[in-house]
């Protein structure tokens, strides 16, 4: 019953997001003086989760949905700034990535805020403590 939350799936969602931009950081600062890599990422959360990533639709009634969108992960992609390219090719600037770092630590703590939260009113709905 309370595996089919929207709010539950969504901090899933977001957590699950956060992890897999990690990984693309990481990546990048691993591959930050082979010549010719392209640093990675992926598209932001909200823009993810609106593009049908995120909970899947739900149909209401028989004929409402004929084709349901399908649960995926986004793969990273490349990106290119202007002026970020090294005489290598490579496009990694360890800085932004360090910046990207610590954005991901945020959007996944506030995963973890929005689930914990969320555990806690249901605790609390059922009459227990939080």
């Amino acid at each position: 019953m309370f595996d089919k939350l929207e709010i539950l799936q969504m901090a899933q969602a977001m957590a699950t997001h956060a992890a897999t931009r990690q990984g693309a950081i990481a990546e990048n600062v691993a591959n930050a003086d082979t010549p010719g890599y392209r640093a990675r990422d992926l598209a932001s959360f909200a823009e993810t989760y609106r593009a049908g990533n995120g909970a899947p639709m739900r149909a209401t009634r028989n004929g409402h949905l004929d084709e349901l969108v399908e649960h995926r992960e986004p793969e990273p992609l490349a990106r290119a700034r202007p002026g970020s390219e090294s005489p290598n090719g490579n496009t990694v600037s360890l800085e932004l990535e360090m910046v990207a770092a610590a954005d991901v630590k945020r959007e996944h703590d506030l995963a973890l805020a929005i689930y914990q939260t969320s555990m806690g009113i249901l605790r609390t709905g059922l009459g227990r403590r939080a």
